[in-house]
C-alpha cells in the first residue's frame, strides 16, 4: 500500500526512543521526513544518523517557548509541516497519596501541556498543508493504573482533545486521531519493570493479561497505525482513538 508520504515532513515529539523512534522509523520507510524532537540530545542524533533525510530539535517540552522553536525550526529548514505527532511523555507515579498539588501540576507539564502547545503553534502550517495531527495516549485514560493521578489524567485529556481538535478543524480539513497503547516494551517500560523486586516475575503476570497471543504490543505496531493515520489512505478518519493493544481494554478478562 503506498501511503502517498513521500517528502512529507513529520514533527514527532519524543521521537528519539520507544514508540517516538519507531514512528520516525516508519515515516521515513514511506519517504517523509522526520522532525525529531527530544530532550535526549545523544539518542536523538543517534536516531537521526540512521535517516536519510530529516531534522532534530533538542528541546524540554514543558517550555511554552520550546513548542514554539521546535515548530520554527522545522519551518525554516523544510518550509513545510504536514503532520504532528504529540508522543513525548512518561509515566512519573504522581498519585493521589503519594503526591502533592503541586507535583501534579508538575506532571501535567510533562504530560498534557505540550501536546496543546505543539498543536497550537503547528496550526498555522497545518492549515497550509490540510495537514494531520496524531496523539498518542494510554490505556491508564480508560482503566485506571493506580498511583499516577497527574499521567493518567493527562492522557484523559488528550483523548479528549483529540475529539475536541478535530471537531474544531473541519473546515481546514485536518484530521486529528488518538492511538490508545496498553502494554507496549519500551526503555521506559522496562525501567518500570526493574522497580519490582522481581521484574520478570511482573513480566509474566502482566503478559497473562492480553488476551491476543499473551504478548506485549510493539513500538513498530504502534507506529504503523500512525503512519496509517497520517497518510491520505486514511482520509476520512477524524475524531478517533484507536485502540492497539492486542485487545487489552476491551476484551473480556475471562479470557485470560
Amino acid at each position: 500500500m503506498n501511503l502517498h508520504l513521500n517528502g512529507k515532513v513529520v514533527l514527532v515529539t519524543g521521537g528519539a526512543k520507544g514508540i517516538g523512534a519507531a514512528i520516525v522509523r516508519a515515516a521515513a520507510a514511506e519517504g517523509a521526513i522526520p522532525v525529531i524532537v527530544d530532550r535526549d540530545a545523544e539518542a536523538a542524533r543517534k536516531r537521526h544518523d540512521e535517516l536519510p533525510a530529516g531534522e532534530i530539535v533538542v528541546a524540554e517540552l514543558s517550555a511554552a517557548e520550546s513548542c514554539y522553536a521546535a515548530v520554527q525550526k522545522t519551518i525554516e529548514r523544510f518550509g513545510r509541516l504536514d503532520a504532528l505527532v504529540n508522543n513525548a511523555g512518561v509515566n512519573d507515579k504522581v498519585g493521589l497519596e503519594h503526591g502533592s498539588p503541586e507535583q501534579y501540576v508538575e506532571s501535567l507539564g510533562r504530560n498534557l501541556l505540550h501536546y496543546y502547545n505543539m498543536a497550537h503553534y503547528a496550526l498555522p502550517h497545518l492549515k497550509k498543508s490540510r495537514g494531520a495531527i496524531v496523539n498518542i495516549s494510554s490505556k491508564t485514560a480508560l482503566t485506571g493504573q493506580g498511583g499516577t493521578s497527574g499521567y493518567a489524567s493527562a492522557k484523559g485529556a488528550i483523548l479528549a482533545l483529540t475529539r475536541e481538535w478535530a471537531a474544531e478543524l473541519l473546515n481546514y480539513g485536518i484530521r486529528v486521531n488518538a492511538i490508545v497503547p496498553a502494554e507496549v516494551m519500551t526503555p521506559l517500560y522496562r525501567q518500570w519493570l526493574d522497580t519490582f523486586p522481581n521484574p520478570d516475575e511482573k513480566l509474566t503476570a502482566i503478559l497473562a493479561k492480553i488476551p491476543l497471543e499473551q504478548r506485549m504490543t510493539t513500538p513498530d505496531e504502534i507506529a504503523a497505525m500512525v503512519v496509517f493515520l497520517l497518510s491520505a489512505q486514511a482520509g476520512h478518519i477524524t475524531g478517533q482513538h484507536l485502540f492497539v493493544d492486542g485487545g487489552y481494554v476491551h476484551l473480556d478478562r475471562a479470557l485470560t
